[in-house]
């Protein structure tokens, strides 16, 4: 597990690089299309947790109004629908806004498979992943809990998940992860908006 975790980082940069120059016409696109849509900067940035709790900035590409409260969990928002944008229901539903965190990867905050880094103050989620060691490796872009529910998952079971990836972390692993995300990603499968979601979807 050690020789894999420095291999791993590797595997996060060279991935990442290919991934800005591959998808580098549909950012483009993307940003053209949210400063058409609406006010506001193109990024969005939020205090997340990362490897030993430590805090960082995860970038996302701007899926809601401005008016929106920052740091609530979507699914704790009244009418989440009334503060998305037009262009955010699309990259929402495509996981499409997620894109900018190939710059957090690339900086080290974060890795392409791991725990999907919690809200600063989602103390529940960090306390929970506290048990099983999910708060001492890098979040990821994607991870193991995200393709068993996503936003379905209660607290409980998804640092479960996350605990059973941080005792478990291969290349075979993070692969069927990845591919996982892709087809789950398509289907749009355990996708919810609103106050029946139970996971941390934020903008």
């Amino acid at each position: 597990m050690k020789i894999y975790t420095h291999l791993k980082r590797l595997l996060d940069i060279a991935l990442s690089l290919v991934g800005l120059v591959v998808l580098s016409p549909i950012y483009l696109m993307i940003i053209i299309l949210i400063k058409i849509d609406s006010k506001g900067p193109i990024l969005f940035k939020q205090k997340r947790i990362g490897r030993y709790k430590k805090e960082f900035y995860i970038l996302k590409f701007r899926s809601m109004k401005m008016e929106t409260p920052n740091d609530m969990p979507t699914h704790l928002l009244s009418d989440p629908e009334a503060y998305i944008t037009r262009v955010g229901k699309i990259l929402r539903k495509t996981s499409l806004d997620e894109l900018p965190q190939i710059i957090n990867i690339l900086k080290g905050d974060m890795s392409i498979v791991g725990p999907r880094p919690a809200l600063w103050n989602q103390y529940d989620l960090i306390e929970e992943r506290d048990k099983y060691g999910a708060n001492d490796i890098e979040p990821g872009l994607t991870g193991w809990a995200q393709i068993n529910g996503r936003d379905e998952l209660p607290i409980t079971v998804k640092a479960k998940l996350d605990g059973e990836y941080t005792q478990n972390i291969s290349f075979k692993f993070d692969v069927l992860i990845f591919f996982k995300t892709i087809l789950s990603v398509v289907t749009s499968k355990g996708i919810r908006e609103g106050v029946t979601s139970l996971e941390d979807s934020v903008d």
